[in-house]
């Protein structure tokens, strides 16, 4: 879990374009969404695509996105649980 947990830090800084914000700033039991990061629901759907492509993990209402996207502990715990393949 501390790898794949790690490993999303990575993909949200890179993927998000968040320049001052270094993967260990992201906090894991904090809110993702609307929190200090400033991540919006423009991010959300660049997220989404990030775990559908990269995790083969499907997050298809808008529902079921707010609680996988509540924290980054509850996306790795969701991605974990649902991923194609083990995540690397």
């Amino acid at each position: 879990m501390e790898k794949l947990l790690a490993e999303l830090k990575e993909k949200i800084v890179e993927i998000l374009n968040l320049p001052d914000v270094a993967p260990t700033d992201i906090p894991e039991n904090e809110p993702l969404v609307g929190g200090p990061l400033g991540i919006d629901s423009i991010d959300v759907l660049e997220m989404v695509i990030m775990i559908e492509k990269d995790y083969g993990v499907v997050i298809n209402n808008r529902e079921l996105g707010a609680k996988v996207f509540a924290t980054l502990r509850s996306l790795a715990d969701y991605v974990q649980t649902h991923a194609a393949e083990p995540a690397s």
